[in-house]
């Protein structure tokens, strides 16, 4: 429990508090002449809190820091762990650690999220489990989205590129290139464009051998006359045989050669097709090889990759009826687990409504009405449901969501009645600034017990004006404002026995040597000791 004079600094901690949970950074909190605010909490290192930081905390660390600096020119800084962090990241962490709630502050338990999440959690265990699955049901659904406005999107570049690859592969299939072919065309456009040529050294060269004029004769017919005459003198002279030998292999050899000119002769008067139909074939494939790789082997692959790309992207239609019906799945299952989670979040929206209005009525909100409404929205993560928790404060006032609620007193003790009937959370501090506002007597008794039940295994803070609350901590503190001529200075310091009996005579208004008011102080101390024993209730 935190208790102090009217203007001694608790706010300051509230503010402190906001700041360390990521809140908006305030130039008015650092002290005038100073050059920075510095705030620093340590908690206690969980497992699910391990879990949430990952790598961002050290294996051996036993304890978190989180830390907050602003400096006079309204700059911030945050500190996760040591390490510099987001304010969203800082606020990711602290929200796992603190429930903050007060007059004037940022309240977590009022936001439509928090409100959620406290259904869901009065849902019992397996809530986690059907938002499980909800989640993975919407992701599910953002996928599939996700992959047919894709098809979509890229409609028009997909039928250019259906139109270029048919248009490519036509080409290509209609000069149809063989391996080798462009070789062998060059080769036969040469001989084509120096046809004549060729013909006149070739004629010329047979004629020579062998003429087709009966008036001419040719070195064949000359030759066969000679080796005649020479055979006749073979065997004679020894020393002629050998010439006459070289001689005949001579005549053989012209004999042959004028054949194989004949015959070249024949190949050429057969040559297939002109120069005119060779020039316009090696220009297709020219021109195919230029525009797909520069060789045949090229212009063929290239022809196969564009059977591919038609494989691939021609049946469009298919495609996107297949994505249609994944998506209509996908919502399908997304619309059961959205339902799913309804049914359990009016069923625990029933009794939680139920369990905060008997709290209420203890707390001096007796004629209140406080109800718990389910809204359809568009299915999301966490279902198709928002949820709205509204009070009517008094009869005839109007009803509204509990975050347009004027009085802080009277949210206070709703957020602590809800927290109370909704349980769990064990691993959050929550922090209550003047939740006391307004009641007093019996009521302040009952906010106390409350108190008491909601810390319970967990630990709370409570800044408070009342007595009969301060009386039932497990630990107290007290802040104090020292007024100095340089500076002015707010400590809060541990209270313990006659400590704390002192503070509550000064609660209560009397002088400190009041025997009336010491005693009523004791009598609070004896009847709060007489309370049954709760876990880490805090202040």
């Amino acid at each position: 429990m935190i208790t102090g004079e009217t203007g001694a600094g608790k706010t300051m901690l509230a503010s402190a508090l906001d700041l360390l949970l990521g809140g908006r950074s305030k130039q008015s909190l650092v002290r005038s002449g100073a050059p920075e605010a510095y705030v620093e909490g340590v908690f206690e290192l969980t497992d699910p809190l391990r879990a949430l930081l990952g790598d961002r905390i050290p294996a051996d660390a036993e304890e978190l820091v989180l830390a907050r600096r602003v400096t006079s020119e309204g700059r911030t800084r945050a500190y996760v762990a040591g390490r510099t962090a987001t304010a969203t990241e800082l606020r990711e962490v602290a929200e796992a650690l603190i429930a903050f709630t007060g007059q004037h502050e940022h309240r977590r338990l009022v936001e439509p999220r928090a409100q959620l999440e406290l259904v869901d959690a009065a849902a019992g265990p397996q809530q986690v489990d059907r938002l499980s699955a909800a989640a993975t049901a919407h992701e599910a659904v953002r996928a599939a989205k996700e992959r047919l406005a894709e098809l979509d999107e890229r409609a028009a570049e997909r039928e250019r590129r259906v139109d270029m690859a048919r248009f490519e592969l036509e080409e290509i299939e209609r000069i149809a290139p063989q391996e080798g072919e462009a070789e062998e065309l060059s080769a036969q456009r040469e001989r084509l464009r120096h046809l004549e040529r060729l013909r006149g050294a070739a004629s010329a060269g047979a004629e020579a051998i062998d003429a087709d004029e009966l008036d001419i004769r040719g070195i064949g017919s000359l030759s066969a006359a000679a080796l005649a005459e020479l055979e006749g003198a073979e065997s004679v002279d020894e020393s002629l045989d050998p010439l006459i030998e070289r001689f005949r292999s001579a005549a053989i050899e012209f004999a042959d050669i004028g054949a194989d000119l004949r015959s070249y002769l024949a190949d050429l008067e057969s040559e297939p097709g002109g120069l005119e139909s060779v020039e316009v074939r090696l220009s297709d494939l020219e021109r195919l090889l230029r525009k797909y790789g520069g060789t045949t082997e090229a212009v063929l692959q290239h022809a196969d990759a564009c059977r591919a790309t038609l494989d691939e992207l021609g049946d469009v239609e298919t495609a996107r009826a297949r994505l249609e019906a994944d998506l209509a799945d996908a919502v399908a299952v997304r619309e059961r687990t959205a339902a799913a989670l309804t049914k359990a979040r009016r069923s625990a929206a029933k009794a939680l409504a139920s369990g905060v209005s008997e709290r209420l009525r203890r707390l001096a909100m007796e004629a209140a009405e406080f109800r718990i409404d389910l809204r359809a929205i568009p299915a999301g993560p966490s279902g198709a449901d928002a949820v709205d928790f509204v009070l009517r404060a008094n009869p005839g006032a109007p009803a509204a969501p509990l975050r347009d609620v004027a009085s802080g007193g009277e949210l206070s003790r709703v957020l602590l009645a809800l927290v109370g009937a909704a349980g769990g959370g064990a691993d959050t501090t929550y922090v209550l600034d003047e939740i006391d506002a307004g009641i007093g007597g019996r009521t302040a008794a009952a906010l106390g017990a409350e108190l008491q039940h909601l810390a319970a295994g967990r630990q709370v803070l409570c800044i408070t004006h009342l007595p009969q609350v301060a009386a039932l901590a497990d630990h107290h503190s007290t802040i104090v404002k020292e007024v100095g001529k340089q500076a002015t200075r707010t400590t809060i310091a541990s209270l313990s026995g006659d400590g704390v009996t002192t503070e509550l005579v000064r609660m209560l208004g009397a002088a400190d040597d009041d025997a009336a008011a010491l005693q009523h102080a004791e009598r609070l101390r004896a009847a709060a000791n007489r309370q049954p024993a709760t876990a880490q209730s805090a202040a």
